[in-house]
């Protein structure tokens, strides 16, 4: 599992995902996903167009991340995610608890209210 960050105009954080979000995968991005989402209160969108496997370890990471944000007044959004892992997203209920887009431009004016 990759990870890249950006800082995009307008304040808001850009996080790509690339690879798997399984137990491996979790394991590599916990920490460097974990400093750059809970640190600080911020406006992160996660794409996550890239991320070609899904598993609840990896859910556990995402809403760990969105969870944080909130606790210190900020905001996480995902986007971009692939039919499959948008499956996954929603079975597990995922899109009750955050924000989930089609894509960035979507992920902004969400980041932005």
């Amino acid at each position: 599992m990759k990870m890249d960050s950006q800082p995009l105009d307008g304040g808001i954080t850009l996080i790509r995902l690339d690879g798997r979000l399984d137990i491996e995968g979790a394991e590599a991005l916990d920490q460097p996903f974990t400093y750059a989402t809970s640190t600080h209160p911020a406006r992160i969108a996660v794409d996550l167009s890239a991320v070609s496997f899904l598993a609840s370890i990896g859910i556990r990471t995402l809403l760990g991340a969105a969870r944080g944000q909130a606790a210190r007044g900020g905001k996480l959004v995902m986007f971009g995610a692939q039919p499959m892992i948008q499956r996954v997203l929603k079975t597990a209920g995922v899109d009750q608890l955050l924000t989930l887009c089609d894509d960035l431009e979507a992920a902004r004016r969400s980041l932005q209210d």
